[in-house]
């Protein structure tokens, strides 16, 4: 079996003194879609933020494709196949949806950017319809296909998001998450964090469970929806018959000493 496309080990990070995630650990592959849950406070997006070199984490490493990528700058990380949604602030709102595509295919070589932008425009439809409406007209759902869309122009093997179902209808939620689906069917490692547990982990071929700055627990994503424990402690309810009061791991899955 090959090795992941990316291997996160033992980060220790924080802001200030604060120390925030002690010790986390996650891997993905290609094609392969990484849901990341837990409750507020559990360093679910200061993972992504030491990921994506926006944040240098105390301790620990990131790696990508075999290489130690561990605090390397987002541009430049961007450029070696890796690309961040952030939850805010994702496009340009004064500028089109054409515009916001252009901007983002940047550290593309010139020869590519024309066609990756088409891609764009052949894998998102809508946006297509709307490549001259300025980006804070649109809606919250299609903002949000477009923030995806700059994130892709660029053409990365491993994608971030941070909450992209925040603040969206039902569904818009169901369109987001549909091409979140579509993208990692092109081989594209998807690694997301998301307050929709549930349907997260529906979609997840892996689940992470942060509590307090930990991997509490790791599985797939399906194995983890249907666990009795994490049901009960992390989506708000058993979704089990079982009122089970075991402590320990859900079978096959690891959880921290």
């Amino acid at each position: 079996m090959s090795a992941p496309l990316l291997e996160v080990a033992d980060i220790e990070a924080g802001y200030g003194e604060a120390l925030v995630l002690r010790g986390v650990s996650l891997a993905a592959s290609a094609g392969e879609l990484v849901t990341i849950i837990g409750p507020n406070g559990a360093g679910k997006s200061t993972l992504l933020r030491v990921v994506y070199g926006l944040l240098r984490p105390e301790a620990g490493s990131v790696r990508y494709a075999g290489e130690d990528v561990t605090g390397v700058r987002p541009e430049q990380l961007t450029r070696r196949g890796l690309n961040y949604v952030p939850q805010l602030a994702n496009v340009f709102p004064t500028l089109s949806v054409a515009e916001n595509l252009q901007v983002g295919g940047v550290s593309l070589p010139r020869a590519e950017r024309r066609q990756a932008v088409a891609d764009m425009y052949e894998q998102f439809p809508l946006l297509a319809e709307r490549r001259r409406q300025r980006a804070g007209t649109l809606s919250g759902g299609q903002r949000k296909l477009l923030a995806i869309a700059r994130a892709l122009v660029t053409r990365p093997k491993v994608l971030f998001l941070d909450e992209p179902s925040a603040g969206l209808s039902p569904q818009a939620v169901e369109l987001v998450f549909d091409q979140l689906a579509a993208v990692k069917r092109r081989g594209i490692a998807v690694v997301m964090v998301e307050q929709n547990a549930r349907r997260a982990l529906a979609l997840a071929d892996t689940g992470y469970v942060l509590d307090m700055g930990r991997n509490a627990y790791v599985g797939p994503g399906r194995t983890l929806l249907r666990d009795p424990k994490v049901a009960e402690l992390y989506l708000g309810k058993s979704t089990a018959a079982s009122s089970s009061t075991s402590t320990s791991a859900p079978s096959g899955m690891s959880e921290p000493t």
